[in-house]
């Protein structure tokens, strides 16, 4: 094993990579743009024990950021609107669309509207306007941050070790492969909703 591939399943096993999890969890629930996925795949690739942890922290941290959003919202819903449209790639319309979802399908849309890659931050400032009940927004964030994030742990541990002949569990091999991944899903991801 050499010193990249140590230093990276050492920080996998470590305590720093699960703060790193609740965090990023808590700043992409609020005002950044690019998912925890990222770092769990990465996690993912190496332990899918550590990426599980990790994923737990990633939930409690969209929670908590989704709270933020939530109580902003109720307090200064026109601030908290404006923010959102300077979070890339949220656009009015796609505010208005998520306004329009949970009208038609109230929180049934937070659960299904991440999976569609609509952002979770947009579900909690809408709901916070509304005045929503709380307690289930927040229960069923559980789901709609959790499905993915392990989906996501679960595909990427699983095709690491399906290529595990080509890349002989090399770290830098794996991680060079996974981050082309995520440069290609976002550009896609930008060129659909727009930057």
């Amino acid at each position: 094993m050499n010193d990249g591939q140590h230093s990276l399943d050492h920080f996998v096993h470590g305590s720093t990579v699960q703060f790193a999890a609740f965090g990023w969890g808590l700043v992409e629930a609020t005002v950044f743009f690019i998912v925890p996925d990222v770092l769990l795949t990465a996690i993912g690739c190496r332990s899918i024990r550590a990426s599980l942890k990790a994923t737990g922290l990633a939930i409690l941290g969209a929670l908590l950021g989704g709270l933020i959003m939530y109580l902003s919202a109720g307090v200064s819903p026109e601030t908290s609107q404006t923010v959102l449209t300077h979070v890339p790639p949220i656009h009015p319309r796609l505010i208005e669309d998520v306004r329009s979802q949970l009208s038609e399908r109230g929180l049934m849309a937070v659960l299904f509207g991440p999976t569609e890659g609509v952002p979770y931050k947009i579900y909690a400032v809408e709901w916070g306007v509304r005045h929503g009940n709380l307690p289930l927004f927040l229960l069923i964030s559980i789901p709609a941050r959790g499905i993915r994030f392990l989906f996501s742990i679960l595909l990427a541990g699983g095709i690491s070790r399906m290529i595990a002949p080509w890349t002989k569990r090399c770290a830098q091999t794996e991680m060079t492969i996974l981050a082309l991944f995520w440069v290609v899903f976002y550009a896609f991801y930008f060129a659909h909703f727009g930057w």
